[in-house]
């Protein structure tokens, strides 16, 4: 069977080519563009296509790839808030993710983030390019016998708790369900408002639903400490972004760390150096000196991505071979 991988970043290609090559029986073909409606036309006489979190699989791209052959999506990636599951099972294909990987790659990215903002370690590099070494601007805070809050302390949650443990942090947590490996490190579970309002630090490690879209709104900002540290690296709805300039144009926040936003589609993993970018909110967001923006890069070590890449082919060899695991999100039609 051939399999049409769609936004393929280029250090992923030799990995994705290699895993299906040793594997033997399928072909792989790898393209940078994003699935959308206007690309899914590539994927005809394809019986299953690879997509990541960027891809949209709506309506009118399922119906499209349903059309033209395609009986499989193989997500790489844990998120799936941009398939519609129901459109696919209406149409008889199969969907699976990659419900695990490494929670490490995220958990310490995020902590890269937040301490890229506490020692403003982004403006000191530019400086220091124009051999500017003044300290001016450049205080930071220890974290030690700080506060950090975790919002959603699952997996990765529960690795970023490790870390702030390390730090010598007072830890907060919130969640539908509290993780003893948390209790175990002295985190003590809380309500939202209470947590933002004591925390120094506030990490997102929730996924993006229809009752977490906002976590972040204009009313759960203001709760927060004028100096707090936020980090996301989850989801870019959970924060309501417009309502967050509006927070630093007030001055508020030590900083902001950012690795996902919540219109990223069309503009992370795309350069778009050359091109005039409208979104006035993302434009504004990366103004901010306190503000660090990255390109949803948490994920992407190459301990994560192999995994990744391993379980999306394990996932089109159980389709092949009528299995299925935990990482089914539509399960094949019955064989008639």
């Amino acid at each position: 069977m051939d399999i049409l991988a769609f936004g393929v970043q280029t250090d992923e290609r030799p990995l994705i080519e290699k895993a299906f090559r040793a594997e033997g029986h399928h072909e792989v073909r790898c393209v940078g563009v994003f699935l959308n409606e206007d690309t899914a036309p590539i994927a005809a006489g394809y019986e299953a296509v690879s997509t990541s979190v960027n891809c949209d699989l709506g309506n009118r791209v399922l119906q499209t790839l349903a059309a033209a052959g395609t009986r499989m999506v193989a997500q790489r990636s844990t998120g799936f808030n941009n398939i519609e599951l129901k459109v696919a099972e209406r149409l008889g294909m199969t969907v699976a993710r990659v419900s695990y990987y490494s929670p490490f790659s995220v958990a310490e990215f995020a902590w890269t983030l937040g301490m890229a903002v506490n020692r403003r370690v982004v403006r000191a590099s530019n400086r220091t390019r124009d051999f500017d070494f003044r300290l001016d601007g450049l205080m930071g805070r220890d974290m030690h016998g700080r506060t950090a809050g975790v919002l959603g302390t699952g997996k990765i949650g529960e690795a970023f708790t490790r870390i702030a443990h390390g730090f010598g942090m007072r830890l907060l947590g919130w969640d539908v369900a509290e993780n003893p490996a948390c209790l175990d490190l002295g985190m003590e579970y809380v309500p939202k408002q209470q947590l933002l309002a004591e925390a120094d630090l506030v990490s997102l490690h929730v996924p993006l639903l229809p009752q977490t879209r906002n976590l972040l709104d204009a009313a759960a900002l203001r709760t927060m400490k004028d100096d707090a540290i936020l980090v996301n690296s989850s989801r870019g709805g959970l924060i309501d972004s417009r309502a967050l300039v509006a927070e630093l144009r007030e001055g508020r926040f030590t900083g902001v760390g950012l690795d996902v936003y919540e219109a990223e589609a069309g503009l992370f993993f795309l350069d778009k150096s050359l091109e005039v970018v409208d979104d006035d909110t993302l434009a504004r967001l990366v103004t901010f000196p306190n503000v660090v923006v990255t390109s949803h890069q948490a994920y992407y070590t190459v301990d994560a991505v192999g995994q990744i890449i391993a379980t999306t082919v394990d996932n089109v060899l159980d389709y092949v071979a009528g299995r299925r695991s935990d990482n089914v999100l539509v399960p094949a039609p019955p064989r008639t």
